[in-house]
This record gives structure tokens, sequence and C-alpha cells, in this order.
């Protein structure tokens, strides 16, 4: 319990007027940033970097985990209104807050996913003030090798927990992986792959890569995508859901809440995956599971739940052992570096106020959010009538000014087009740009330190499994590498095989059946007075 005087001490920081007005305007503009399709908390954070550089730490990184969890709330809007999730996170929320919306429930489906989100990122503030100190604590006897072993396991579960095609996955963590070996090499000083180039001997910039992937490819996207139109908006009703709908949802939000809390933390994880693990769970529990995708509303309260806490529980790595968790995490991760803020086990005592800061500030932006979803929920509507004419070279302009404020470098404007571009193409052929951007920043991670243990073991690479913590880690390795490739392959193995044609079947004479009077030409149901021979 010692961490509770420090803890308390950092509500002192969040009071702090300038404080509490960045908290409001993180979670504001994440909510914002939510409703509009295809930016998203990545992009936003990566757009504002540039803005944070005259903020005190504390302030900048309240300012920008309030988007990252706001965002989670406002994504829920356009999934429930428009079947348009606005993030990605929300993707499972529209199947069934789509369908309550036409019947008229679209005022329950958003108040019980306010209800769920506030429930679920409370329980994951609380674990996250208890659980940061002892895994700070422990990731003390943290060096080289054991970073080398994270750093590792969290690539490798980039490819095993995604979402998509997992051999796009690989592709493109392996991309970002390569992009991560550019520029001087971290031991020697010698360059690889600058092709002479004296801008790439520093290697790529974290912020130009995730300002062209996530800012300008996700534009250009969204762009596409929305030429398409939108449903038209069903009525909203009142924001508030019944008890009985409040009652029917209590073990949805719970179960939620633990999904994503545990699947926060790992990397690769994040609160997409986290929710829709969550909306499986819930189907696969329900005792009327044919009512998912029909306006089941726990479909709707669990995964909501669930991105809210993984949103709060993914700070845990990062905050105390510098693993980035998602790709939002890793702009973090750069946006702490530009702060002068190293992320790591001695973060919470180097530099308490940010850390208890960031952390404190996360109730209060949970306060903020459930006071503000419900009213704002009609001007985020006409929000979206903006035409993306307008919005889209606005949040373009923005990019390249926030671009060229970083070095006042035309090579790095010339680049964050390139790199927007092949962001655009990655969307288009379905590669991943959340897998690249964690492997470019656990690559750097995962070289220097293997190297640092290489020769802390005199190239004896045995010596990992003389260290418990990395032994540990390196167990893990071998179970997402071997073991979960074999139960995958094993249950496909035991599948029935696919039944016969209908033509092959045979199918009995109902027609001279005493028991089931029913006539050729109603196969499917009995009259009230069967007809006899005669």
């Amino acid at each position: 319990m010692d961490f509770l005087a420090p803890a308390l001490d950092g509500f002192g920081v969040v009071f702090e007027p300038q404080n509490l007005l960045y908290c409001l305007i993180g979670v504001t503009l994440g909510m914002l940033v939510g409703v509009l399709p295809g930016l998203g908390p990545a992009a936003t954070i990566a757009i504002l970097l540039p803005v944070t550089y005259t903020l005190e730490p504390a302030s900048a990184i309240i300012l920008l985990a309030g988007i990252f969890y706001g965002a989670q709330y406002g994504g829920t809007v356009t999934s429930v209104l428009l079947r348009l999730p606005g993030e990605a996170s929300t993707v499972v929320t529209a199947i069934d807050g789509y369908e309550m919306a036409r019947k008229g429930r679209a005022g329950a489906a958003l108040g019980i996913a306010a209800i769920a989100s506030f429930i679920g990122g409370t329980v994951g503030i609380v674990a996250l003030t208890v659980a940061a100190p002892l895994v700070a604590g422990w990731a003390l006897a943290f060096g080289p090798p054991e970073y080398a072993a994270l750093a590792l396991l969290g690539i490798l579960m980039i490819s095993t927990l995604s979402t998509g095609s997992l051999r796009r996955s690989l592709l493109a963590g392996s991309i970002g992986l390569l992009l991560a070996t550019v520029g001087r090499d971290p031991l020697l000083g010698s360059a690889r792959y600058t092709f002479g180039s004296d801008q790439l001997a520093d290697g790529l910039d974290f912020v130009i890569l995730a300002m062209g992937l996530f800012g300008i490819g996700e534009i250009l996207h969204s762009l596409e995508r929305l030429r398409q139109g939108a449903p038209p908006k069903p009525r909203v009703g009142r924001a508030r859901p019944s008890r009985a709908e409040f009652l029917q949802s209590r073990w949805a939000i719970a179960r939620g809440t633990v999904v994503g809390f545990f699947l926060g933390i790992l990397p690769g994880g994040g609160a997409t995956m986290a929710s829709m693990v969550a909306y499986t769970v819930e189907k696969r529990s329900s005792r009327t599971p044919e009512q998912f995708g029909k306006g089941a509303i726990e479909g709707v309260a669990g995964p909501e739940a669930a991105n809210n806490t993984a949103a709060t529980s993914s700070f845990i790595p990062l905050l105390t052992l510098g693993i980035p968790a998602n790709a939002t995490m890793a702009v973090m991760f750069g946006a702490l570096l530009l702060a002068g803020v190293t992320p790591g086990p001695q973060m919470i005592d180097e530099h308490p106020e940010v850390f208890w800061g960031v952390i404190d500030s996360m109730y209060i932006g949970n306060l903020f959010l459930i006071i503000l979803s419900m009213p704002l929920i009609g001007l985020f509507v006409r929000v979206l009538r903006v035409r993306a004419s307008i919005l889209a070279p606005l949040t373009v302009l923005i990019t390249m000014i926030g671009v060229y404020t970083i070095r006042s470098s035309m090579f790095d404007m010339l680049a964050v087009v390139v790199l927007g571009v092949v962001g655009y193409l990655m969307k288009k052929v379905g590669l991943p740009p959340g897998p690249l951007v964690l492997a470019f920043v656990l690559g750097s991670l995962l070289e220097t330190d293997f190297r640092r243990s290489m020769r802390m073991f005199d190239g004896d690479v045995t010596g990992f499994l003389g260290r418990p913590v990395s032994a540990t880690l390196l167990a893990f390795v071998v179970v997402f590498t071997v073991a979960v490739p074999l139960l995958s392959l094993r249950k496909k193995l035991r599948q029935p095989a696919p039944p016969d044609t209908p033509a092959t079947v045979p199918r009995p004479d109902t027609t001279t059946t005493p028991d089931h009077p029913r006539t050729a030409a109603e196969p499917g149901g009995h009259s009230e007075e069967p007809q006899h021979p005669g």
C-alpha cells in the first residue's frame, strides 16, 4: 500500500486548472474523433504531437490519453446510428446496436453503451492504480535479456492475436522490422539502408511514420469509403436504458470488463481485440444466442465495457515496462519520449507527477465522458453532416504543418506523403498498419537489447535460459509459436466432414404417414381437417 500516498498526490496534479482543462479538451476531442469515421485516436495523437511540445509533460500526456479513451465513447455513436463504426473497437457494437436503432431503441443502445463504458473504464482505472506499481516493482529486475524476450513475445503476439489474415499481419510486421533497421547501427554507428541519404542517417522518425500511415493513409481510405454514401439516420429516442435492460446487461458488462483488462495488457491485444472477444464470449454464454445480430443489448454492453477497460489497461505495459501494447500506445510512447520522459520501471520514481497524474486524470476524464456523452449525441450527429471535402483538406493541412514543425524539413513532408500513399495501398490490399507500427517500435528494442545480451553472455544464446524472467518469457514464445498452432490444427482435424447434398439424403414420404397428416403441397404445416382419400 506504499503507492497510496503518491497516488493521492497525483490528484493534486490533475486538479491544477490547466490540467483539468486539458483533460476536458482531450476527452471531448476524443469523442469527436471517435465519431468521425476513419480518423481514429492513433492518427489524431500523431497529428497533435507537435502541439504538445510547449506543454508540461504531465499536461501533454493527460491531453493525449484523454483523446485515446474518449474515442472509445465517440465511436459508438456512428456504429449505432449509421452502422458506420467511427472507431475500429466499435465494429462489433454496430452489429446489434444498429439493429436496436432500427427497432426504435437507439437511445437505449447509446445509453447502455455509455454506462458500460463508464463502469468498464472505471474498474480498469482502479485495477491500473493497484497493478501498475506492482508491475513496475517487478520490472526493476528487467535487463537487456528480459526486454529482448519481452519484445520478441510482443512481436509474435501481434500476429497471433490479429483479427485479420495471419499472413498479412506477418507481412506487415516484417515490413515494420525492416524499416526499424534504417539508419545508423545502434551499437557500431555504421550506416544501414540509407542509400547515401543524409536525411535517412538518423533513421525514419516515428512521428513521420505514424502521421503518414495513420493520418494521410486513413484520410485517403475514409474518403474513398464515404463516397459510397451512408444509410439514413434513425431516430435517437431517449438516451437511457430501462431498469430491466440494465439488469439484462449487468453480467455482460462484468464479463466484458474482465476480458478487456487482460487483453489490454497483452501486446497486440488492445480495445479492438477485446471488443471482439467480448462479443464472442457473450454470444456463446447466452441462453438465446439466436438473438445476437438482431438487436441483443448484451451485444452492445459487453464489447463497450471491454474496449474501454482495454484502453485503460493498455497503459500498464507502456508506463511500467516501456512496451506499447497496441498501435495507439506506440504513438503515446513517442509522445512520452518527446516530452523528455522515458517509459519504464524507473518512471514511477523519476517522474511520479507524470505517472500518477495521467492515471488519476482518467478518473476525472471518465466522469467528464459520462456527463458529456448523452447531451452531445445530437451535436455529434450534426458533425457527421459536414462534407468530407471540407474535413479532409483541413486535416491534411494540420498534418503537414505538424510534420514541418518537427525538424523544418521538406524531406519529412515528402516522406509523410509517400508513407500516406503506402498506408492507403496497405488498406486497399488488406495489410493492417497496426502490426507494422508496433513491429517498428518493438524491432528497435529487440535488436538493441538482444545484441547487448549477447555481449553480456559472451555470445552464448543459452544465457537467456539462466535468468528466470527471460526464460519464462521465452517459454511463452514457444507456447505461441508451437502449442497454439498445433491446437488450432487439431481443432480443424476434429471438425466433422460436411454433410452430403440434400439430393442424396432420403426424405420420408409424409403424405402416407398416418401420424403426420401433411400434404405434398404443404410440407411445413398441417391442416385442421386432414384430407382423406375418396
